[in-house]
């Protein structure tokens, strides 16, 4: 199991083939692209996901301030291989109610410490996100300052940023 300190913006994204041709205009490694479903779980605090993917397999539990701009988020993780992603989630479901299940096709980036996603969510749309991860050497600051400067370059307005999850997000339009 991992932990690590995340800054991060969401943000709703009118034009992701301009935030790819940036990424790769300015040396972003690119990753890949997953298709990723993540299946949430009822948790007393926090939240509880399940990641299925071709390049991301994860059980990922964090607590996040839910907030438009920068989140500060506190996550615990455990990568896994493809062939323990089913026989976990069997037992997840065999004790956890699952919330919502959020499917999206997403281009993953890296450009040093800092994680760039461009999603296509079903059913919500085009959204860009920046993951500056660090662990206990990295100062807060330091993850929020690289944060704010690529929101800058990739123009991001702070108008277009979300406070909500992709999942709760889904969970209030299923509910409208």
């Amino acid at each position: 199991m991992s932990e690590a300190a995340i800054a991060e913006i969401k943000a709703h994204c009118s034009d992701p083939t301009r935030i790819e041709s940036w990424l790769n205009a300015n040396g972003a490694k690119y990753i890949g692209e997953d298709h990723q479903v993540d299946t949430y779980f009822s948790v007393p605090q926090g939240r509880l996901k399940l990641r299925e993917g071709k390049v991301e397999n994860t059980l990922i539990y964090y607590n996040r301030q839910e907030n438009k701009g920068i989140k500060n988020s506190q996550v615990q993780f455990m990568k896994l291989e493809p062939g323990q992603v089913s026989a976990l989630k069997q037992i997840l479901l065999s004790v956890h109610t699952v919330l919502v299940v959020v499917d999206k096709l997403r281009k993953i980036f890296f450009i040093e410490n800092v994680k760039f996603h461009i999603d296509q969510v079903s059913s919500l749309g085009s959204f860009v996100e920046i993951e500056a991860i660090g662990n206990k050497e990295h100062e807060f600051s330091e993850l929020v300052k690289q944060c704010n400067e690529y929101q800058s370059l990739l123009s991001i307005l702070d108008s277009d940023c979300i406070a909500a999850s992709y999942s709760d997000l889904l969970i209030k339009k299923q509910q409208s």
